[in-house]
């Protein structure tokens, strides 16, 4: 591999989302990425099967890298594992305390192997306070982050993940490549390792920074209770308000389709209203909610005139149009269809693997773009195993 990473060794021993996406970030920026996994294989191998051993989910997640089979249950696998991890740059895992430990893979354990190395391990909760180290995935760090009420449509009865998409996973995978890289730097300049973690309540925090704020007198003295559907509806009616409220950040409904307005200034706000010879008393700060019901029929007035001039018209007319007048904005496509956009394809953002079991497998290609050159584009994900013998060989 090229980039930035050559000659960097990741063993990853990390299963289902947030250790794995991290190790295909550091695999793309050019990390030999070895994928230590027991004998039946990372259980995200199972999720969602479009072919024998292959879940849909696995590939992206995996690509580039190569897989080892070792079973850390057995004295003969621990050995190899220790001989495999003294070899390493960058370990990544997802264990628990008690399991890491078992396994040789505490902190104590590796900077004994090697005292540079550097380990980035994804937690439920952190290793402090009455939940260390009991488990969790995506949806229970979303729960109790907040994180899963922060979209609510009216009639929900039950919090659900917006679009079902793993945002504490994924983000504890950016925030954890991140981390161990600052680590690799500091380990080069001074020989000393470090450990590295980032627990999935903490990154599902970090995706609402913004919003994790209490002001005095308005929210810090708030009694703490669970949410409730009271709760959930009136989150809805909250979010209803804004889009009924505020026309320069929000999606309408065009001809055929869809297309989002996303004006964050004065100046784009001033150029989208005036496409429509409208007058909006409240441009200057029209997120904030008035008490006063004349105000809010005014705005919501505003917003219905709007989102019926827009409704006459096909969404590339209004993309011209409002591309013409420096509003940014863009069409709503469907996940499915992403893939033939022009300005994803134009960037490499995706790309065409050929995928053993599978064939041509259309997935994330490119996201970093490092100097003037180009990243190559990384590998298949590994069948199960594939690499153990050349790996282990390797150790002898």
């Amino acid at each position: 591999m090229s980039g930035p990473l050559a000659g960097i060794r990741v063993v990853e021993y990390a299963q289902y989302v947030a250790g794995p996406f991290a190790g295909s970030l550091l695999a793309e920026l050019g990390a030999e990425v070895i994928k230590v996994e027991p004998p039946g294989g990372d259980a995200y191998r199972r999720v969602m099967p479009v072919a024998p051993g292959i879940g849909r989910f696995f590939v992206p997640l995996n690509r580039g890298k190569r897989s080892v089979v070792i079973d850390l249950k057995t004295p003969s696998g621990l050995n190899r594992s220790s001989a495999l991890t003294a070899t390493a740059d960058i370990v990544l895992h997802n264990f628990r305390p008690d399991r890491e430990a078992r396994f040789g893979l505490d902190w104590e354990s590796l900077r004994q192997l090697s005292p540079s190395i550097v380990a980035g391990v994804v937690s439920s909760f952190g290793h402090e306070g009455p939940l260390a180290g009991a488990p969790a995935y995506d949806l229970v760090a979303q729960a109790r982050s907040g994180l899963l009420t922060a979209h609510a449509s009216p009639g929900d009865t039950v919090p659900a993940r917006a679009g079902g998409v793993p945002m504490a996973d994924l983000a504890a995978g950016f925030l954890l490549a991140t981390g161990v890289l600052a680590a690799l730097v500091r380990a080069r300049e001074t020989g000393e390792g470090s450990r590295v973690e980032v627990p999935l309540l903490a990154a599902a925090l970090a995706v609402q920074v913004q919003d994790v704020v209490w002001l005095e007198g308005e929210a810090l003295d708030e009694p703490v209770r669970p949410a409730s559907l009271a709760d959930l509806r009136a989150r809805a009616d909250e979010i209803g308000l804004g889009l009924a409220t505020n026309p320069y950040y929000r999606c309408y409904e065009a001809a055929d389709g869809f297309l989002a307005v996303a004006c964050l200034n004065l100046t784009q706000r001033r150029a989208f209203i005036g496409l429509f010879g409208l007058d909006d008393q409240t441009i200057e700060a029209p997120d904030l909610i008035s008490d006063d019901g004349d105000v809010l029929e005014r705005k919501r007035a505003v917003t219905r005139e709007i989102a019926a001039r827009i409704a006459a018209e096909p969404v590339e007319m209004w993309l011209a149009r409002l591309a013409a007048a420096g509003v940014p904005c863009g069409p709503v496509l469907a996940r499915e269809t992403v893939h033939a956009d022009p300005q994803v394809r134009a960037n490499g953002f995706l790309a065409e693997v050929d995928q053993p079991g599978l064939g041509t497998v259309t997935m994330l290609g490119r996201l970093f773009r490092v100097g003037h050159g180009e990243l190559e584009s990384v590998g298949p994900a590994p069948a199960l195993g594939s690499d153990t013998d050349a790996v282990l060989a390797e150790l002898t």
